[in-house]
């Protein structure tokens, strides 16, 4: 297979940026000396004056461009694939609202379906379940009468369904026999994350103990630090679990990001979308799962009690504002996009950084830490 390269660019690496030359064969990532001289006729990419940094990960999406993941087909799956690549997320999973039974298995197979296609878009990681195991207290847009209490068989047939493509799900720790069931839901292959949840200090660490590995939406949809109680909320800060941040100015306040970002460190905090179907289009009428929402100027609400039901986030926008937000440099940022969710998931071993062997997801940023252009697997996209 043909070899093409990217040179001229500051490549981000081992936490730095340094002048290399990249090899992108098979799909993979090859590093060389910047001084490398490609083979005659090579294409070659001109990254002079420009940053290289990984591709991003979103770990919880739930839809952009008019496409509801609750609601979507392998066409449609496919046309989120393609407007997130153009904004620099290279992987993500597509986040399934808690629905019915029926309605689940329609998503998956969607998935499924999705997974024989050609792509041309991002890489359709797997599933994220958001729910059916959430308390109602803090249930957000869940609709209440589906949330359910711990059910291994159902989450069984779930990933038989999907081919053990479901890599991460939102529990919360005080719904009946959940906490317990978390051994076995990690053996099925799936990453547990706590959230939507009133729980209690105590039991909210015994989900940390039984393999809980992070926090969805941290701060949102959950019962808050209390110096008497802390709460879910308290075992998610002092834990070593990573907490998602919704970092759209919006769900989260500066100075909360800044507390968060203190409190746990860089590299516990996974910056995540958590987009709806509004993502990419004008304020209007949209749906999430069986919700309908109002965007107005960009804020996402539901229409019947005004709760805040997802965002119109995209992750180049979440990078400029988290460095907005902190002060912080961009090699200080880019790891709550990239390396932090790649180490939750498990596949820090073929995403997350630019190094030999990886997959070639990479990400191209003008001065201001705009998008320029984007790779996935190799290839250029059409943005």
């Amino acid at each position: 297979m043909s070899v093409s390269y990217i040179k001229g660019g500051n490549v981000f690496m081992d936490g730095g940026f340094y002048e290399r030359t990249i090899a992108m064969e098979d799909g993979r990532i090859f590093v060389l000396p910047k001084d490398f001289a490609p083979e005659a006729g090579a294409e070659v990419y001109d990254a002079a004056g420009r940053h290289v940094v990984p591709g991003f990960i979103d770990v919880h999406t739930h839809g952009a461009v008019g496409v509801d993941v609750n609601a979507a087909s392998a066409e449609d799956l496919e046309k989120i694939c393609r407007f997130v690549a153009g904004n620099g997320t290279t992987s993500w999973l597509c986040s399934i609202l808690t629905d019915t039974e029926e309605q689940t298995f329609k998503c998956i197979d969607a998935f499924n379906a999705h997974a024989e296609m050609d792509q041309k878009g991002a890489h359709l990681l797997g599933i994220h379940l958001e729910g059916p195991f959430l308390a109602s207290e803090f249930k957000g847009a869940m609709p209440e009468y589906l949330l359910q209490k711990a059910n291994m068989p159902l989450l069984a047939k779930y990933q038989e369904r999907a081919k053990g493509n479901i890599r991460y799900i939102t529990i919360s720790p005080e719904v009946d026999g959940i906490v317990d069931a978390i051994p076995d839901i990690r053996k099925m292959g799936i990453k547990v994350a706590i959230g939507h949840s009133g729980a209690d200090y105590e039991t909210s660490m015994k989900a940390i103990e039984n393999g809980a590995v992070c926090c969805t939406h941290t701060f949102n949809a959950m019962k808050l630090l209390h110096q008497h109680f802390p709460a879910i909320m308290g075992a998610a800060l002092e834990s070593d679990i990573y907490c998602e941040a919704i970092c759209d100015g919006r769900h989260l306040h500066p100075g909360t990001v800044r507390l968060l970002l203190k409190t746990k460190g860089l590299d516990k905090v996974v910056a995540i979308t958590d987009s709806i179907m509004a993502a990419g289009l004008p304020d209007g009428q949209y749906k999430l799962g069986v919700n309908d929402v109002v965007v107005v100027d960009g804020d996402a609400k539901l229409a019947d009690t005004g709760v805040r039901a997802g965002s119109t986030l995209t992750q180049n926008v979440a990078l400029l504002n988290l460095m907005a937000f902190t002060g912080k440099s961009l090699e200080q940022i880019l790891p709550l996009l990239t390396e932090n969710p790649a180490k939750m998931l498990g596949i820090y071993d073929k995403k997350g950084s630019i190094a030999d062997g990886k997959d070639a997801d990479i990400v191209i940023l003008d001065t201001d830490n705009t998008i320029k252009d984007v790779f996935v697997s190799g290839k250029r996209i059409d943005r």
